[in-house]
């Protein structure tokens, strides 16, 4: 049995899966929905989750701590701003992942990341 062993290390070495999760964090909070292979979704969650923990918290502290992970500062003053105060009242579990099937390439399994009250915008025609 596997329970509570770790981590997902997605066949990469520790410096790249830390860029790629830190990418997908940033991208994530900024655009509200990714879509990306199943394990990698599975990881992100715990990383983007623990963001909006943070931004729940407050504080300069936290801030700086969000800004130190995030690539962007937009996301940032994201989280802060708009994401705290949405999520002020839920006690966890931010996001959904929903799976969406199997690349053509290469056959891995495709999800979509996203935060649990997110609404695509309909496209203007």
């Amino acid at each position: 049995m596997r329970h509570k062993h770790g981590y997902r290390k997605l066949g990469r070495d520790s410096a790249h899966r830390r860029a790629m999760l830190r990418n997908m964090a940033t991208s994530l909070i900024t655009h509200e929905s990714i879509t990306t292979t199943l394990p990698k979704a599975k990881e992100l969650r715990s990383v983007v989750e623990k963001m909006v923990t943070l931004g729940k918290k407050g504080g300069l502290h936290n801030q700086r701590q969000a800004a130190s992970y995030l690539f962007d500062k937009a996301a940032v003053s994201k989280v802060f701003q708009d994401l705290a105060p949405r999520f002020k009242d839920r006690p966890g579990g931010y996001l959904r992942i929903l799976k969406r099937g199997v690349r053509f390439g290469d056959g891995a399994k495709l999800a979509t990341i996203e935060f649990v009250d997110f609404e695509p915008k309909a496209k203007s025609e």
